[in-house]
């Protein structure tokens, strides 16, 4: 590979025999590292994947799974198999990108559409989007559209005070940077007289359990035009009254007890629905029906223009990341229980909830009197009282809520037993009051469960739901399985073949990495224990800080973003802390190149701050003399500069530490996208550099999978005087930190479950592997490129001729010579059996390649011949030889029933068409829809489930 890169007009030395060679030419001398990382294996043997393994499970083990009945939005759940194996646990599944191609993602594309519909069911909303990053952040995200609808200057968002309280903690951060007041209280204090507030947010069933009527409430805010926001609980909505019949404008919540297991707070898929009137401004992504080019249903991503990578600054969320995977389990959860079977396991917890209020009671407990779902409230006498059956819980193996210093809440689920029924009155028992006995036995208390229920005809829910065909015919696990299978076939994953997405890192994500996320001490954590209960993962997220920081040279690093636009957002937010603090409130510019990611921008506005474009010079650099103009006229008010390294057109610009100082030079931070990490670990560290703050994209850097669209991982590091205002969390304060931004997402750790990802991955490859696997990365992509040069323009290089991780094909020239275009190539390259590079971005009508450090030397072949093979059939067309609009390329892709068909009138043939490379003969991946048509999805938006017809 050197050999072919060397001798390519690549470089313009030659004999490049060494990857030190290659990193020399490529890595500016000024920023590199002279050494190899201290991660403390320098003078250890490499460790084998099973050492490894052992070695973190020793450290789970030291994590303590009670029984936790705490609620709050997490639940204890019974994860069906037949999901757990092959859903969650399947690369197939777990390793596709988002759907942005949507011909290679039908499978994915259906079981989201799946969820949308249980959405829009259980809510009696008419919209929802394909899932969002937690419930605290969908409520922030239900806020901003509040205000976006709003008919006149409103700074109000009111917010019940039964709402969960990391939900009520990050609209609150939310709010501060746009100018919103919250205010939190009883509802009924609200004054909507006034007319200054766009939203109110209500918990319904309420944090402390209690169902409560809200009928006044609404009427009120909607006489003063005040949108009502419902956070909610999926489970409860099987039985208890809809957000929609009861008037309500938007809902959100998390669908974490739909079979997803607790992971110590994440990765869940929340949902967000809303009335028709609202849909264009629903926040992330809509699965929608359209058809092919054949006429056929396909479905795709709608309203994409929505986005933030187009709207930038412009956005109204710079949401990037969604949760996919987690929503195709809730959704298939749905489907493999159906409608009654919800309405059942609903049912049986709500039932155990009302025997064990009539135990406590019988044991002489006040027991709040109040409508309920799941959750009970026990009053006790007095906080004394309270820290002793804490005590007596903890002992048992079990957490309750404390409430407050006179109420605890027990909230029950689907996995409680009437062993654990029991287990609660024997500590009830101990502390009784007027020293009652029971005699409850599993015999006794089994009779009771088959009858009780407590859930009056103002909140009983007699709508239908989930009536759709797809929820009521794959009970048995054989149909569930088939059903799985078969919307995987549709998807082309990581198990198909190289994704080579240039800025998305799609690399390898080892088995090894991804067994621990299954073990118990990992997954079935609640994200509120004690923190005595949680050492294990403690120990591991310590471990992981300390190789975060020094893999990017950081002092600190806060793992609670759980996406890259979290990360940008709560880098952002600590960025304008800190001049908060220092007295310098003003500083609000932040200056962003041209060619960075949308979410950049987006983040920037969310944060308060004002967006200044820098321009970039013919080779894709930094224009410094734009820069410095910029930086000296908004110098007094210059907050942060953001931008990518290396650059979003693959080069590592030679001028990075001089544009880092001269943001410093005019009193501002360097805010750095993580998002081309995987051209620096080990070769160079974002801190050395000059940057203030990094966020760091785990889900491509650090080999936690896409999963289809999520979940992901956003950490950010901060230099030292910037660690102070990292972001906390006032239910587990885990840190003296009196001066942090607050919390910006639902849960401390963010997504915990899959942090034992990265910190194998990082274990596994110590200083020199990290370091030969960015060598090795960049490598690939310069061979990559070196081979397709002869056949394509590359757009941008550095000074030596060399691109970094990344490299851009130009393919703008081929539109008026032939009429072929970017999107041409990418449906084209389904035909080859790949899924495309990124396509026109970050300039149009390109192709950005990045083909990770994961892909043999066979497999990089293969995608050259691919797309040598694409750019003989352009000039075939620019010859003459074959049609402009009737040709492959304009066809592609090409499904077997358009193949197979009995007629074929095209000018090429079927094989051609097909089989276009000796690969695709051993092994085919068939698109299953043709080209989509974009246009009719969005002018005839369907977001739930067709007739069953359409799926024939």
């Amino acid at each position: 590979m050197l050999g072919k890169i060397s001798a390519s007009k690549a470089t313009t030395k030659k004999g490049l025999s060494t990857l030190d060679e290659l990193v020399d030419l490529t890595v500016p001398s000024h920023i590199k590292l002279d050494r190899l990382l201290n991660l403390g294996d320098a003078d250890k043997a490499p460790r084998g994947e099973h050492e490894m393994l052992q070695e973190l499970k020793e450290i789970a083990q030291r994590n303590k799974v009670f029984r936790s009945y705490i609620g709050m939005g997490y639940h204890n759940t019974i994860v069906p198999n037949v999901i757990m194996r092959n859903v969650m646990e399947n690369p197939g599944w777990y390793t596709p990108y988002t759907p942005y191609q949507a011909e290679i993602s039908q499978g994915r594309l259906e079981s989201l559409l799946n969820f949308q519909t249980m959405i829009t069911d259980l809510t009696g909303l008419a919209m929802a989007n394909a899932s969002l990053l937690d419930e605290a952040t969908a409520a922030a995200e239900a806020m901003n559209m509040c205000f976006q609808f709003s008919k006149s200057e409103r700074s109000v968002f009111y917010v019940d005070e039964l709402c969960h309280p990391q939900t009520i903690d990050t609209v609150k951060l939310r709010a501060e940077p746009i100018k919103v007041k919250v205010v939190v209280g009883h509802p009924d204090s609200f004054d909507f007289s006034k007319n200054e507030a766009a939203g109110v947010l209500i918990q319904y069933p309420a944090t402390d359990g209690r169902l409560r009527d809200f009928s006044k409430l609404i009427e009120k805010a909607h006489a003063a035009g005040t949108l009502v926001v419902c956070a909610t609980d999926l489970l409860a909505l099987t039985v208890i009254k809809s957000p929609g019949e009861l008037g309500m404008d938007i809902a959100l919540g998390n669908s974490q007890r739909f079979g997803v297991p607790l992971g110590y707070g994440g990765p869940h898929a929340a949902f967000l629905a809303t009335s028709d009137k609202y849909k264009r401004s629903l926040p992330g992504r809509i699965i929608g029906v359209s058809k092919d080019a054949q006429g056929n249903r396909a479905l795709r991503m709608s309203l994409q223009t929505r986005e933030q990578h187009i709207r930038r600054e412009k956005a109204t969320s710079n949401i990037c990341t969604a949760q996919a995977l987690l929503a195709n389990m809730a959704a298939m959860y749905a489907c493999y229980h159906g409608p009654q079977g919800l309405k059942q396991i609903a049912q049986a917890a709500h039932t155990k909830a009302v025997v064990l209020k009539e135990g406590v009671s019988a044991l002489g407990f006040k027991v709040a009197s109040e409508p309920f779902f799941d959750t009970i409230i026990v009053n006790l006498a007095s906080a004394d009282a309270v820290s002793k059956i804490m005590k007596d819980f903890v002992a048992k193996e079990v957490n309750v809520r404390k409430l407050n210093d006179k109420q605890i809440t027990i909230s029950l689920d689907e996995t409680v037993t009437e062993k654990d029924l029991i287990t609660l009155f024997e500590v009830f028992a101990a502390n009784s009051p007027s020293k009652a006995k029971l005699d409850f036995t599993p015999t006794s208390l089994e009779a009771k469960l088959k009858s009780t229920s407590q859930l009056t005809e103002q909140f009983t829910r007699t709508s239908p739901y989930l009536t759709h065909p797809i929820f009521n015919s794959f009970h048995s696990e054989h149909e569930m399985l088939r059903y799985i299978h078969r919307l995987q076939k549709k998807d082309l994953g990581l198990t198909t073949s190289n994704i080579p997405l240039g800025s998305c890192t799609m690399k390898l994500n080892a088995t090894v990495e991804m067994y621990p996320v299954s073990w118990p001490e990992f997954a079935h954590l609640h994200p509120f224990v004690p923190l005595d209960q949680s050492l294990g993962y403690q120990e591991m997220f310590k471990q992981l800080q300390e190789a975060l920081c020094e893999i990017t040279g950081f002092h600190a690093v806060s793992l609670q973003p759980n996406a890259g636009s979290q990360g940008e957002y709560a880098g952002l937010m600590v960025i304008r802390q800190y001049f908060a603090a220092i007295g310098h409130k003003e500083r609000d510019v932040c200056l962003i190149p041209v060619s960075a990611h949308g979410t950049n921008p987006a983040s920037a506005v969310m944060s308060g701050m004002k967006v200044v474009a820098i321009a970039c010079d013919e080779h894709g650099n930094v224009l410094l003399s734009d820069l410095k103009e910029k930086a000296e006229t908004h110098k007094d008010k210059l907050a942060a500069l953001m931008i990518t390294y290396p650059s979003t057109h693959g080069v590592f610009e030679e001028d990075v530490k001089d544009i880092c100082k001269i943001i410093h030079d005019h009193g501002g931070q360097v805010y750095m996208d993580g998002a081309n990490m995987n051209a620096q670990v080990a070769l160079t560290r974002p801190h050395d550099i000059g940057a203030d703050v990094l966020h760091m994209n785990l889900h491509k850097t650090f080999c936690i999978p896409h999963g289809g669209g999520g979940p992901g991982m956003g950490p950010i590091g901060v230099a030292k005087h910037l660690a102070p205002f990292l972001p906390g969390h006032s239910v587990v304060p885990f840190a003296e930190n009196q001066t942090a931004i607050g919390a910006v997402s639902a849960a401390p750790w963010g997504s915990s479950l899959i942090l034992p990802i990265s910190h194998v991955y990082i274990k596994l490859m110590g200083s020199r592997g990290l370091r030969k696997a960015t060598q090795v990365a960049i490598l690939n992509a310069n061979y990559m490129a070196a081979r397709l040069r002869e056949h394509y323009k590359i757009l941008y290089t550095g000074k030596h001729g060399l691109c970094a991780h990344e490299f851009i094909i130009d393919l703008r020239s081929f539109k008026e010579s032939t009429g072929i275009e970017a999107e041409d190539v990418a449906k084209r390259l389904m035909d080859y059996g790949y899924h495309s590079p990124t396509m026109s971005f970050p300039v149009p009508n390109t192709l950005m390649v990045e083909p990770t450090e994961s892909e043999s030397l066979a497999e990089l072949d293969r995608i050259c011949d691919a797309l040598i093979s694409i750019r003989g059939e352009i000039r075939e067309i620019e010859e003459g030889k074959i049609d402009r609009k009737n040709n492959p390329l304009k066809h592609a892709p090409h499904t077997e029933s358009v193949v197979i068909a009995s007629e074929w009138n095209r000018p090429y043939t079927r094989e051609k068409a097909a089989f276009p490379a000796p690969w695709t003969r051993q092994s085919k991946f068939w698109p299953t829809v043709s080209r989509v048509d974009n246009v009719f999805g969005d002018r005839n938006l369907i977001c739930t489930c067709p007739p069953m017809e359409s799926y024939k």
